[in-house]
């Protein structure tokens, strides 16, 4: 059953120091909801407001969630690494971390980030050149963090949470927030903006949209070429 939506939810966001974890705290807190910002570095965290609390923690120490998950009603994640990543498991290990503190208080709503290379296989239409170039290459580069990303879905699928797995395509920073679309895996569209995938990662925590689904969010206005995209986050995959 769908929760009826409060005027004000208290949302804790892991990653919250990343390019799309730092969209989220804001469109958040510009929507009236209390954040409570996870980072390892607080004191780089560049914004400020009445309604957030800056908790410093590492998503992959069990005892640093649990505090920061305490008195919740829903939880985000956005932790990524890039590729090349001395830590390839930390979307894995910070999962156990999460959901067993979520357990351990009561907390249902689970929102998390993976990306749309978990299939390890590229969508229906796309160009030969894409098939056969761009999408070995991203898989070469990147198997291990997929392989992660993996491991973090079975882990959050295997509870019986309220959550959602999103999968972006391409990360680009967009200027605003599009009429992106949502939904099944294996979408067609090779792009997300950060803007959409900040404003998916409210709409599935405060309105509980997709629940215990794995879904993808493509944007389709504006989107870059393919060849900037992929030289600018080759190095980024999975930084959300």
């Amino acid at each position: 059953m769908m929760r009826k939506t409060p005027l004000r939810e208290k949302l804790v966001i892991f990653g919250a120091n990343g390019p799309t974890g730092r969209l989220a705290t804001a469109q958040a807190l510009a929507e009236g909801h209390a954040v409570t910002a996870v980072t390892r570095h607080p004191e780089a965290f560049p914004l400020s407001d009445p309604a957030l609390h800056v908790a410093k923690a590492d998503a992959l120490d069990p005892e640093a969630v649990d505090r920061a998950v305490a008195g919740h009603e829903a939880v985000i994640s956005t932790l990524g690494v890039p590729y090349g990543s001395e830590v390839p498991t930390t979307c894995s290990r910070s999962a156990e971390n999460i959901v067993a503190a979520m357990a351990a208080h009561g907390i249902r709503r689970l929102v998390c980030v993976t990306s749309t290379g978990v299939p390890m296989k590229p969508p229906p239409g796309e160009t030969l050149f894409y098939r056969k170039v761009i999408v070995p290459m991203l898989l070469r580069m990147g198997r291990p963090l997929y392989e992660d990303a993996a491991r973090m879905e079975e882990i959050v699928a295997r509870t019986d949470l309220d959550w959602t797995v999103i999968r972006p395509s391409g990360l680009f920073d967009g200027d605003a927030v599009t009429g992106y679309t949502v939904g099944p895996p294996q979408m067609v569209g090779r792009f997300t903006s950060r803007r959409d995938l900040a404003d998916a990662l409210i709409r599935e925590a405060v309105e509980d949209r997709n629940v215990r689904s794995v879904v993808e969010v493509i944007t389709t206005e504006g989107t870059p070429s393919v060849y900037r995209v992929f030289l600018k986050e080759a190095l980024r995959i999975g930084s959300a």
